[in-house]
């Protein structure tokens, strides 16, 4: 039976691709090619020029085993295959309409419904009791430290990218993270005024 998932114009539908729900690192790819073909070594550099591998585990391995995935599953598919040297043979991909629907659907699946993704901090706030409050105050002053410096990355792209003109639809996930790390930022410091002053007792 097909999975139910959220076409882009907001209507319901099965899905009935063969490749179900695809990984971040393949709606990655598909993005790509949604632009031009490339090759998976062409893929590699453009995620890291593009600094992807910031919201999306980038690995050549990796990268590669998604490809021939999605080679398999007929949501790209190959158009010719080229050597420089003694380098191995590189084959170019391309998207296939069943590509373009694939990633439509799940693009419009990702953004309609939240899911809970399992993320490290909430764990270890939950078992942050077993550690001293020193040192929970300690850790906490670090990685506010480190968000802060985060933010001062991600605020110095925003600035590179609106410098070149670059319409804000292709990089509105930095503002986003943005947004989360000021927030999570702003709760920690309350987090840490509540031990210190001892309305969160330990």
């Amino acid at each position: 039976m097909g999975q139910t998932s959220y076409s882009p114009r907001g209507v319901i539908k099965k899905e009935h691709h063969v490749a179900g729900t695809l990984t971040p690192l393949a709606v990655a790819v598909l993005a790509l090619l949604v632009e031009r073909p490339l090759h998976p070594y062409e893929m590699h550099q453009v995620l890291l020029h593009r600094a992807t591998d910031r919201i999306v585990k980038v690995r050549p391995g990796s990268l590669y085993h998604s490809v021939d995935r999605l080679h398999r599953d007929g949501l790209v598919r190959a158009v010719g295959t080229e050597r420089a040297g003694n380098r191995p043979e590189r084959t170019t991909y391309e998207i296939t309409p069943a590509g373009r629907d694939a990633l439509s659907e799940q693009l419009a699946a990702m953004i309609a419904a939240p899911v809970n993704e399992y993320p490290r901090l909430p764990l270890a706030l939950a078992e942050a009791h077993n550690l001293p409050k020193d040192t929970v105050l300690t850790l906490l002053r670090d990685r506010r430290t480190r968000l802060a410096s985060e933010l001062d990355g991600l605020r110095s792209g925003v600035d590179r990218v609106r410098a070149k003109g670059l319409p804000a639809r292709y990089w509105i996930d930095l503002t986003y993270q943005i947004a989360v790390y000021e927030t999570e930022s702003t709760w920690i410091g309350t987090f840490i005024e509540g031990i210190e002053s001892g309305d969160i007792a330990w």
